[in-house]
């Protein structure tokens, strides 16, 4: 679908950006340790405006993929919208839930904001909700726990839901980048005698056609 390019190619983008930023999250105390060169240290990008560069960017997909076209768009929709965000948050040492709206100040940093009609639409204060000056951890939650996928292997993890069909068809699957149970797409529809098989080469999906699965 021609239409579909533009959108898609801004979702990407912003992926990019995002995957960029959250790898430089998770290394940088172990970049320090080391003594390794780590993007946010050498631009002297505080945590706050990484976050809110990371919020920024969950967001600008969301609205790309709202005007992006999909014959079925359940499992972009799981996968993007819903375990996405998981993903900053669990970078970040915080929790959320996957619709909450993301609301982001102006321009700040190194890397800049998102251009164009996925650029955020309702500026914050200076340091927007996370303010520096209380100390402690600026997002008031956990550091990320070591042993849980980082972003990159939960990357992995979810084209394996993709092409295992584990997302549509299993009861219930772990969310590739939280790790916490979820359930499958279909797991409330009544398939029948289907038992997925019809899943094969990474045809995500399709085998709700044979068994008629329903909107869920």
């Amino acid at each position: 679908r021609p239409a579909n390019a533009a959108p898609l190619a801004e979702a990407g983008r912003l992926f990019g950006r995002l995957a960029h930023l959250l790898d430089a999250v998770e290394d940088q105390a172990a970049d320090a340790a080391s003594g390794a060169w780590n993007p946010l240290t050498a631009t002297g990008t505080p945590l706050t405006e990484a976050r809110r560069l990371a919020d920024d960017a969950v967001h600008g997909i969301r609205l790309a993929l709202r005007e992006a076209e999909f014959t079925d768009g359940r499992l972009a929709h799981l996968l993007l919208v819903h375990e996405l965000p998981r993903s900053v948050d669990r970078a970040f040492g915080t929790a959320s839930c996957g619709h909450a709206p993301t609301r982001t100040p102006e321009p700040r940093g190194a890397f800049g904001p998102p251009q164009g009609p996925y650029a955020p639409q309702h500026p914050q204060p200076p340091h927007g909700p996370y303010d520096p000056s209380r100390g402690g951890n600026p997002f008031g939650g956990e550091p990320p726990r070591p042993g849980k996928r980082g972003f990159w292997a939960g990357c992995a993890a979810a084209v394996g839901l993709c092409c295992t069909c584990k997302a549509c068809c299993a009861d219930e699957f772990e969310g590739p980048w939280s790790g916490k149970k979820r359930e499958g797409l279909c797991s409330g529809c009544d398939c029948g005698d289907c038992d997925c098989s019809c899943c094969e080469a990474c045809q995500c999906c399709e085998c709700c056609e044979c068994c008629s699965c329903c909107d869920c």
